[in-house]
């Protein structure tokens, strides 16, 4: 059996060093280079490969199975769900459901430009987040509040703000998910520690969306709306990552949200109605967004495909599913590890009712219920969803490989044990490396598969509570996708900013720093006040 080395140049600083080499590497090609993410991943798997025999003296079979099983489960636990999650959208899109939806939530906003911020943006977005990721609230959500009277850079920076508290469990729990498989630690309690920090950052954004579009006279008699949509956001997202898992916290949290919200604009309307930048509006022009009201059948059509989509991933996947369980296929390399000299392992498993197969099923439903039938219609469908997402397909494979080749070989272990020596100071870094990671990556389940290994490593030799630094791991890299230039090239695809991401950027820049500073904050209070809500 393997065994990992602590110290194989003899000096720690130099084996630092050389362990870092594959993260930089990544980092600069993504973010200096600005090579494609396929490329720059297989370009640094061959380089972590080279290291991995040459210096962690792992032998080469026992290498490449590593990165082989591990390439593999990134196929099965994150393609298989990114995958059908994107399908479902482009489903609705080409079938007409998703133009109904939009246009019924457009007309719910009213003509107050806080109300359409946090219905579009921290709503809606939160529910596109869930469903496919990959920075489609902005490119979905912008455009729409600059149709509304938000200026353009205004628009991107407000809907970027909205998606910090939802990006962990996006794209249908797809960072969650990764860094479970990196880590070892249980699906469940790493969703439901995750859960935690993000209610607690959940209570900010609709503030600063609230200021950001009407500044301080704004906030002065829309406060009672902000509680509403952080709260309801949270008492939506909070149970279901707790108890059933990391799949639909955001999709329930944004249904929660919108019932909540538009029962309370039943009840309640603020005092003024304002437009962008806080200026009154003239009530004899407040008129509907989108022409006639749709009819009662047309929004239970749109809103169905998403009852459908969280009730079959519920029945699939929730604790009492002994379906997940089933597995067609299982291999595993071993090793020991260089820190506890307990065994390490990199494990596939082929369990043929993962939570992809669920969405697969919804998937099938909704086409038998709205496509009639036109299977020129799901070759639009599966043609769109290749050409967007065949390069993070692959990525899906190598970033996995390379991850858990990474840890299985030492290298995270023996970094680890360099940055545990900084003491419990590094509860600030933690969240900075995840903000780090998904700054200059552009993805919060690539930032969990690089780093959520090493974090967890750091956290055990420090005697922190387990799921501490994953956890802000995950949801550094959260308030660092509003600065992500991958995040920010699908979310200007369909504005007036494509190929000007770092307009973009500088413009989210100040407010994500501050999101930054306010997660440390949360950090620093969970691992002093409430240890035990980060222990397994």
């Amino acid at each position: 059996m393997f065994h990992q080395v602590l110290n194989p140049l003899g000096n720690m600083g130099l084996t630092l060093v050389a362990a870092l080499i594959p993260v930089v590497l990544l980092l600069f090609l993504m973010a200096v280079v600005r090579m494609t993410a396929w490329l720059t991943v297989v370009i640094s798997s061959v380089v972590t490969i080279i290291i991995a025999i040459v210096v962690w003296h792992v032998p080469f079979g026992t290498g490449m199975a590593a990165y082989w099983w591990g390439g593999l489960t990134g196929i099965w636990a994150v393609d298989w769900i990114t995958f059908w999650g994107v399908v479902m959208y482009y489903t609705l899109n080409y079938t007409g459901l998703f133009e109904i939806f939009r246009k019924w939530l457009i007309q719910q906003a009213t003509a107050d430009v806080r109300v359409q911020a946090i219905l579009l943006a921290w709503a809606f977005g939160a529910l596109l987040e869930g469903l496919v990721g990959f920075g489609y609230p902005w490119a979905v959500v912008g455009p729409i509040l600059m149709t509304l009277g938000i200026a353009d850079l205004d628009a991107l920076r407000v809907t970027a703000i909205a998606n910090n508290a939802p990006v962990s469990y996006g794209a249908m729990g797809a960072p969650i998910i990764t860094l479970a498989a990196v880590t070892g630690l249980p699906l469940m309690s790493l969703s439901a520690s995750v859960g935690n920090i993000v209610a607690v950052l959940a209570l900010a954004p609709p503030w600063i969306l609230i200021y950001l579009v009407a500044g301080r006279k704004g906030i002065k008699d829309a406060w009672p709306l902000a509680i509403v949509a952080s709260f309801s956001y949270i008492l939506g997202q909070w149970p279901v990552a707790h108890y059933l898992g990391p799949y639909l916290p955001d999709i329930s949290g944004a249904i929660v949200s919108f019932v909540c919200i538009l029962l309370f604009l039943k009840v309640w309307r603020p005092k003024q109605i304002l437009g962008y930048g806080g200026q009154e509006v003239d009530p004899a022009r407040i008129r509907k967004a989108e022409g006639e009201s749709l009819s009662t059948g047309d929004v239970l059509k749109a809103w169905l495909p998403f009852a459908i989509l969280v009730v079959v991933v519920l029945a699939g996947t929730g604790p009492w599913s002994k379906l997940p369980g089933l597995s067609l296929f299982m291999a595993s390399v071993k090793g020991l590890s260089s820190i506890t000299h307990k065994p390490v392992a990199v494990a596939f498993n082929w369990n043929i009712f993962a939570g992809g197969t669920w969405i697969l099923i919804s998937w099938l439903i909704v086409v038998l219920l709205f496509a009639n039938k036109s299977f020129r219609v799901l070759g639009e469908v599966f043609k769109k969803t290749f050409a967007q997402m065949w390069g993070a397909l692959l990525v899906g494979f190598f970033i996995f490989g390379l991850a858990n080749l990474f840890n299985f070989s030492g290298m995270a272990s023996s970094m680890a044990y360099a940055f545990s020596k900084v003491g419990p100071v590094y509860i600030i870094l933690a969240p900075i490396l995840g903000w780090i990671g998904v700054a200059l990556s552009g993805s919060n389940t690539s930032t969990n598969a690089m780093f959520g290994g090493f974090q967890a490593m750091v956290g055990k030799l420090l005697g922190a509570p387990v799921l501490l630094f994953p956890s802000l791991n995950s949801v550094g890299a959260e308030v660092g996708k509003p600065v992500a230039p991958q995040t920010a090239s699908v979310g200007v695809s369909t504005t007036g900013f494509t190929r000007n991401e770092g307009e973009v950027i500088r413009h989210n820049m100040g407010w994500t720093l501050i999101a930054l500073a306010y997660l440390i904050v949360i950090g620093v209070l969970y691992y002093v006040l409430a240890p035990g809500a980060m222990r397994l």
